[in-house]
């Protein structure tokens, strides 16, 4: 059920996007975006990655000039020529990489850039009792102003952004993927606070590819792909989700999961047995055989990711072992780990992952160096030779494998970690958030992708946030709760609230 109220008729739009355009050296991004937004309401702007939201966003933050359209607020025509133009009017944004300093405090951070000071000299105890009266208004009155930012969760970083744009007298607040980098407790309290600033008529622009929250949080949407409006001011409780899916993609996507594959008998592949992590999981076991996909279900903090990381040897096991094929591995060791064919795709692709201003055909060849090495010297061509082959299997978008990693979209950046283990030829492939930061259209893609790995009897572990994710690709799902097994299940004998069921039992215990 919908936790959104519906928007209240005949409110005056603060603000109206009429037919916006916008080129990039003859290619267009935007051409032909429409929306509006009244107050008081969550307006979400969906579409793929590359569909034009960023550049829609940029826009109505003053960050880049359009081509053609008309911005309207209040209604009246404006001219957004820089980030200044906007704040005055009242539109604030929260980009998804937060613009807060962390060697500043909370106080400081919220008034940046328009400090209170009196002859050159700063009011401290006044900033702080304001801070205090805005962080209130967002039901935040715990978080003290003078608390260093660099130690705040992400979560708390996002509630400094916020009070800052309130103390700009934001009308408007534009939010960017705000949910990406939250656990799901933490989305909760988003939500609750976006709905407080709702109710003090403020609106929200909410960007966001995860579907599922747009029902809880939304009161209108628009839809863009390929730079255009393919639905415009629509309210949520009108579209269903497999009609959101084609104005996103263009195309029918009622099965996102491929048809699942019988798994071959035989012995398993990786055994872990009593696995153990002081202070993160214990007595974990289970087995996976070639061309099988395990998932392992449970909430943040139930050590899914820890459990991940110690097969693949970035953490060393206090109690337990992982064996591959039969043979005990080296615990706390990863060259043992890619030495018997185990490969890890990790949950922060980014910093974890990737060398994001390196080409890409460097991040597809990083585990595999040493085959491209010749009396000490590197054959860059069979490097390029290796990744443009691989990248090509997977569908890489744009092909070019020599341009920077960062500028993919993270389904395409995704598909770079895998074709990195599919050069180094892994056979046992440990998935942490594969998904995570990527569009709808792209997820069918990587499911796809994950399959038909399997079916090359790659033993595969799945770990996501996303109950749904991990019971509609795994062949077997494991649950987890606070570090321990609760319990092993065929994927299609379980469903999410069965799921939930346990882990809420799991915490009753």
């Amino acid at each position: 059920m919908s936790m959104a109220s519906d928007v209240p008729e005949r409110l005056q739009p603060l603000l109206e996007v009429r037919n916006l355009s916008k080129s990039f050296a003859g290619v267009r991004a935007l051409q032909g975006v429409n929306l509006e937004v009244v107050p008081g309401e969550v307006h979400c702007v969906l579409g793929q990655n590359g569909a034009g939201k960023s550049t829609l966003i940029k826009a109505l933050s003053g960050v880049h000039q359009t081509d053609g359209g008309e911005i309207r607020w209040l209604g009246e025509p404006v001219q957004l020529t820089s980030p200044t133009d906007a704040l005055e009017l009242g539109i604030a944004t929260m980009y998804q990489e937060l613009d807060v300093v962390d060697g500043l405090n909370v106080a400081e951070n919220i008034f940046l850039g328009h400090e209170d000071a009196r002859a050159g000299v700063l009011r401290v105890r006044d900033a702080k009792d304001k801070a205090r009266k805005l962080l209130a208004r967002l039901g935040h009155e715990d978080l003290s102003p003078g608390t260093e930012v660099g130690t705040l969760s992400a979560a708390g970083k996002q509630i400094v952004s916020m009070a800052r744009a309130l103390s700009r007298n934001a009308r408007l607040i534009i939010m960017d993927e705000p949910s990406a980098i939250l656990d799901t407790g933490e989305v909760a309290n988003l939500f609750r606070v976006i709905r407080q600033l709702t109710g003090q008529g403020i609106a929200v622009v909410y960007i966001s590819h995860r579907l599922e929250e747009i029902d809880q949080i939304g009161n209108r949407m628009s839809v863009i792909k390929d730079g255009r409006s393919t639905a415009s001011s629509l309210p949520v409780k009108s579209v269903s989700r497999s009609e959101l899916v084609k104005l996103m993609t263009g195309r029918e996507t009622s099965n996102v999961f491929p048809l699942r594959a019988p798994v071959a008998e035989g012995k398993p592949l990786l055994e872990v047995d009593g696995l153990g992590l002081a202070g993160s999981f214990r007595d974990i076991s289970f087995s996976v055989r070639p061309g099988e996909i395990l998932g392992l279900a449970g909430l943040v903090g139930s050590g899914r990711s820890e459990i991940l990381e110690t097969i693949y040897g970035a953490r060393k096991a206090t109690a337990g072992s992982v064996s591959v094929d039969g043979s005990r591995l080296q615990p706390g060791s990863v060259s043992a780990a890619i030495r018997a064919g185990i490969g890890l795709s990790p949950e922060e692709r980014k910093s974890q992952g990737l060398l994001l201003d390196e080409p890409i055909y460097k991040n597809a060849t990083l585990s595999t160096f040493a085959r491209f090495a010749r009396r000490g010297l590197l054959n860059e061509r069979g490097e390029k030779k290796a990744a443009q082959e691989q990248t090509a299997a997977l569908q890489l978008s744009p092909a070019d494998t020599e341009r920077p990693a960062r500028t993919l979209s993270g389904g395409n950046q995704q598909k770079v970690l895998l074709a990195r283990w599919l050069i180094h030829g892994t056979r046992i492939l440990l998935l942490d958030e594969p998904t995570r930061g990527v569009d709808v259209g792209a997820k069918a893609e990587i499911y796809a992708l994950i399959r038909q790995l399997a079916a090359r009897r790659v033993a595969i572990l799945v770990v996501s946030s996303e109950i749904e994710e991990v019971i509609g690709l795994a062949d077997r799902v494991l649950v987890l709760d606070a570090g321990r097994m609760l319990a092993v299940s065929d994927a299609k004998d379980i469903d999410e609230h069965s799921v939930l069921d346990l882990v809420l039992k799991g915490n009753s215990q």
